[in-house]
């Protein structure tokens, strides 16, 4: 199976082009396999890049674990990238079917090849049972979460995908690695939630960490960085235009007050292409 590894922000995925191989047989063992950062390629999991008759490509993306997701910000920049380069859709405006429905996704091209993604990310999801949660509200902003003796203040948005925010004033490693796995599996979060961490410095830049549904900890999540620019406004801390600065880079989000679609701008990188034995 021939496959390219891709990242955007360090969130690094193996991708397959189903264009032009057949679909593996089986995605999620294989996603746990090609994952494996010590017996395998190495990635946060994999994203199958698939014909569709509705848009230019279709998104399958699974996490480390196996789980399907629904999307992800950082994958469909890639994959916007991929099929450019590749030559499957060289256009100014591309159409990408995922979970979260049909994108539209502009590339900026520097010398023939894809450089950055801008990414129309949709209306962000705010009604709690869609989200999905249990805790009150419509969306959850800065609720009371029990997380063993401690009340967590967080608010909760959905990119396509469930995403519980927290604000803190430290980022620390152990807000990231104990309390964002016991967020991630609590019980009011019915389908998991992706967790993020976020320290705000000013109006329109923050720092944010993510524990990923599935994955664990990672070096970047394009719908976190969107859900947290949502939450942001919700609760009065942030403006509209932001910048997320990650572990592995940079985005840019804007909530806009016109159409009420969240919009992403950020690198796509094309690392390593090989064979994956059958």
């Amino acid at each position: 199976m021939r496959f390219t590894k891709m990242h955007g922000c360090g969130n690094d995925y193996v991708y397959v082009d189903c264009f032009a191989q057949p679909m593996p047989q089986d995605p999620p063992a294989l996603s746990r396999a090609v994952s494996d950062r010590n017996f395998g390629i190495g990635s946060d999991g994999l994203i199958l890049i698939c014909p569709s008759d509705k848009a230019d490509a279709r998104m399958r993306m699974y996490n480390s674990d196996g789980s399907e997701s629904e999307m992800c910000g950082n994958g469909v920049r890639c994959i916007a990238k991929y099929v450019y380069d590749h030559g499957i859709a060289r256009k100014p405006q591309i159409k990408l079917e995922t979970g979260r429905g049909i994108l539209t996704l502009i590339p900026e091209v520097d010398g023939g090849k894809v450089a950055r993604v801008r990414v129309d990310m949709g209306e962000p999801i705010l009604k709690s049972d869609l989200i999905p949660t249990t805790l009150p509200g419509d969306p959850p902003r800065d609720v009371a979460l029990t997380v063993g003796d401690s009340q967590l203040p967080v608010t909760c948005v959905s990119m396509g995908n469930p995403h519980c925010i927290q604000f803190v004033d430290e980022i620390t490693d152990a807000l990231v690695q104990v309390i964002g796995p016991k967020i991630e599996k609590h019980p009011a979060f019915p389908r998991r939630t992706n967790v993020e961490f976020v320290k705000v410095n000013q109006r329109d830049d923050v720092h944010m960490r993510v524990w990923e549904r599935g994955s664990g900890e990672t070096l970047a999540c394009g719908t976190g960085a969107c859900a947290v620019a949502v939450a942001g406004v919700l609760t009065r801390r942030l403006d509209r235009r932001v910048t997320v600065h990650l572990r592995g880079g940079d985005l840019l989000l804007e909530w806009s007050e016109q159409d009420n679609h969240v919009y992403m701008t950020g690198p796509a990188v094309e690392v390593f292409s090989g064979d994956w034995p059958a």
